[in-house]
C-alpha cells in the first residue's frame, strides 16, 4: 500500500465511549472509522475473520478495576480474534499465515507479534481458535485438571455448562470418567447438555438451584466448577461432600455489582473442609500447547463437541455482548467481521 493509497482505505472498530450506570447497553459503545494503518519493520497487518465476546468483558466496560483492568474510553475494545496475516514485516510470521491474537474488536489489527499465535486451519475451523481449542477450551481444562483433578466416578456439578468454557469442562469430566450434572438458563441449553453427554442437565430459571441439585445428587458432589457464582455458588457448597472441591472460574451473575455478597453459608468451606481455589488463564499460558494438543485429539475423535453463535457484522457487535450477557447465546458467542477463505486484501 502506498501512502496514497492507504488514506483512502478504512477500516472500523468498535470503542467504549461511556461506562455504564447498570446493566450495560449499546450506547456505551461507537463504531468508529480509521486508516487502515501500514506495517513497519517487525509488524504485520492481520485482516480479522472472527473476534470474540466473553462475559470477562462485562467488568471491563465499568471504571473500577476488579480482576481485569478496565478497558479505556475512546479506545478499540480488546479481546481475543483471529484473522489472517494480510501484510508481514515480522521475521515470525508470513503473509497468509491465521493467527490468534489479542486486539480484539476492529476489523484490522496491526501487531508487532506480542501474543500473537499462529494457527493451522487445516486442523479445525478458524473459529475454534477462539472457542473450544482457544481460551475458553484452556480454561476448562487447566482449571478441570490442575484445580479441580477430578477421578473416576466422582460427581462433578459445573455451572453456565451451556457456554464456551462450561461446555467444555463438562465433556472433559466426562473424558475423565466422572459423573457431570450441568446448569443451564433455557430449554434449548439443557436440551444441548444432554445430547452432549451430560448424565443431569436442569434450567435453573425453572427451579431453584439447590432443589435440583438436590434430586440430581442426593449423595452429594465432589468437584463444582463455578462460572456463575451467586445462588449457583451457594448451593454448590450445600451439595458437596466432606472435602470437596471448588473450582472457582468466573461469577457471570455477580459481574457489575457494586459489591458482590459471598455465599450465606461461606461458613461450611470449614465445616466441610472444601478446597476452593481461583486462577487466571493468562499466568498459565505455558500450558497452552499441551491443551491444545489435547483438546485437538478429543475434538479429532467426537469426545470434544461445540457449538457457535455467530453476528455478522462488526456493527452488530454491541449487540452481540449485550446478548451474550442476557443469555441468548449457546456455546461461544463470535462475531464474524471479515471474510474467513482466501479473499483478504484490503479494501477501500
Amino acid at each position: 500500500m502506498t501512502d496514497t493509497a492507504q488514506t483512502k482505505l478504512m477500516g472500523r472498530e468498535i470503542r467504549l465511549v461511556a461506562h455504564p450506570g447498570g446493566f450495560p447497553g449499546e450506547s456505551l459503545f461507537e463504531v468508529a472509522e480509521s486508516p487502515i494503518p501500514e506495517p513497519a519493520e517487525s509488524q504485520l497487518l492481520i485482516r480479522n475473520a472472527y473476534f470474540s465476546v466473553d462475559p470477562y468483558m462485562r467488568p471491563r466496560t465499568g471504571d473500577a478495576r476488579e480482576y481485569v483492568a478496565p478497558s479505556t474510553l475512546g479506545e478499540a475494545m480488546t479481546g481475543g480474534a483471529v484473522g489472517r496475516v494480510a501484510i508481514s514485516r515480522h521475521p515470525d510470521y508470513a503473509e497468509g499465515d491465521w493467527v490468534l491474537h489479542t486486539l480484539g474488536w476492529r476489523e484490522w489489527a496491526l501487531s508487532d507479534g506480542t501474543y500473537v499465535w499462529r494457527i493451522d486451519p487445516a486442523a479445525a475451523p478458524v473459529s475454534t481458535a477462539l472457542g473450544v481449542l482457544g481460551p475458553p477450551g484452556f480454561t476448562a481444562y487447566y482449571g478441570l485438571f490442575e484445580i479441580g483433578r477430578p477421578q473416576p466416578g466422582e460427581t462433578v456439578f459445573v455451572s453456565g455448562a451451556s457456554g464456551a468454557v462450561g461446555s467444555a469442562a463438562g465433556q472433559m469430566a466426562k473424558i475423565a470418567g466422572c459423573r457431570v450434572l450441568g446448569s443451564g438458563g433455557s430449554p434449548e441449553k439443557v436440551a444441548w447438555l444432554r445430547e452432549l453427554g451430560f448424565d443431569e442437565a436442569f434450567d435453573y430459571r425453572a427451579r431453584p438451584v439447590r432443589e435440583a441439585l438436590a434430586e440430581a445428587a442426593p449423595e452429594g458432589i465432589h468437584l463444582y466448577f463455578d462460572n456463575v457464582g451467586g445462588d449457583h455458588l451457594e448451593a454448590a457448597i450445600g451439595a458437596l461432600r466432606n472435602h470437596g472441591r471448588i473450582v472457582a472460574c468466573g461469577w457471570m451473575s455477580r459481574y457489575g455489582d457494586a459489591e458482590p455478597t459471598a455465599p450465606h453459608n461461606l461458613f461450611m468451606v470449614v465445616t466441610k473442609r472444601l478446597r476452593m481455589e481461583g486462577f487466571r488463564i493468562s499466568d498459565h499460558l505455558d500450558r497452552f500447547l499441551e491443551f491444545q494438543a489435547k483438546a485437538g485429539g478429543w475434538l479429532r475423535d467426537g469426545r470434544l463437541r461445540y457449538r457457535e453463535t455467530v453476528i455478522h457484522g462488526i456493527e452488530n457487535a454491541p449487540d452481540a455482548f449485550l446478548g451474550l450477557l442476557r443469555g441468548e447465546s449457546v456455546g461461544k458467542m463470535l462475531v464474524k467481521v471479515g471474510p474467513a477463505d482466501d479473499d483478504q486484501s484490503p479494501r477501500g
